[in-house]
This record gives structure tokens, C-alpha cells and sequence, in this order.
């Protein structure tokens, strides 16, 4: 029997009880989750890819499923078929997020028919929480912890401390 297969990218940067919501989940869809860490040239991440990798890898390791947890700096496509996935699962939080999975589907559609895109929505109680915001928040020296895990936090806030901007 051939497993499985569903990949779960994203930047990551943090990761936020938001995108453990959707592992959790995604991870009984499928018999192997791959959750993919990439590069994102239009946004200028807090943290590099080898901190990302292992926040990802720490805060998943309490997950119940087959979880690997992969870098990327490819085509989400060449990614999927290079993994042998044949699904992508992807978080939606609000209306403007569908706008962009629905066209980003339609164009992985095109580029690989044999890989369906899986839209999961966010727990209610965290569909608000997105990377940037988090980030946004800790930089003016905010409480972040109702939205990320409690080691995430403290990477946040020991970054934000060490970039010299908290509470200016």
C-alpha cells in the first residue's frame, strides 16, 4: 500500500499555535506530513532557516503522526514531487487568506495535476494569529504568549532583546 504523502509549507517565522493547529490536524489526513520550511524573498524573516528548522522540528515533536520536517528553497511543486506527496495542506484564517490559497492552488494545480491542494481552517480561537503580527507585537515589548508556544516565545522575546528594539 502507498502511503499517504501531504506537505505543509510555510515560513515559519515564528511558528505560531496557529500553524501547530493545522499540523496537529493535517497529520491525521495523511500517513506522512511533511512540514516544509522555506525561504520567502518578500519577507525579511526574524529568524535564519537553520533556527526556523529546529523551532519547527522542537515544537512538533509532541505531535501525534509521521512528521518530518524539511527545508525548501524550490518551487512548492518541485518540493511536493521531490517529497511524494500528493497533497498540500494549507491553513486558511480569514476571507483575504482564501483569495490568495484559491489563485496559489489554481497555479499548483496547473504546474502538477497530480497534487490537490487540502484547505483546513484555523481553530476559531486562533485565526487572528499570524507571524507577522506576533513579531509586530513583541517588537513594541507586547505579551505574545497566548499566541505562540511558550519556548517560541522565549526565542521571540531573547531575538526582539537582542535586536535592541523592545518597548522603543
Amino acid at each position: 500500500m502507498t502511503k499517504r504523502i501531504g506537505v505543509y509549507p510555510g515560513t515559519f517565522d515564528p511558528i505560531t499555535l496557529g500553524h501547530t493547529d493545522i499540523i496537529r490536524r493535517g497529520a491525521k489526513l495523511v500517513d506522512r506530513l511533511v512540514v516544509g520550511v522555506t525561504t520567502n524573498p518578500s519577507k525579511s524573516p526574524m529568524f535564519t532557516l537553520d533556527e526556523r528548522m529546529a523551532m519547527v522540528s522542537r515544537e512538533v515533536a509532541a505531535i501525534d503522526g509521521d512528521i518530518g520536517v524539511v527545508p525548501f528553497d524550490s518551487l512548492l511543486m518541485d518540493f511536493a514531487e521531490r517529497e511524494g506527496a500528493r497533497v498540500i495542506v494549507r491553513g486558511l484564517r480569514a476571507v483575504a487568506d482564501f483569495e490568495y490559497e484559491y489563485q496559489m492552488a489554481g497555479m499548483n494545480q496547473q504546474i502538477n495535476p497530480r497534487v490537490e491542494t487540502v484547505f483546513l481552517m484555523a481553530d476559531v480561537a486562533l485565526q487572528p494569529i499570524a507571524s507577522r503580527l506576533v513579531k509586530e507585537i513583541a517588537m513594541f515589548g507586547g505579551e505574545i504568549g497566548k499566541f505562540v508556544p511558550p519556548t517560541v516565545r522565549d526565542d521571540v522575546v531573547a531575538r526582539v532583546l537582542a535586536m535592541g528594539r523592545r518597548g522603543s
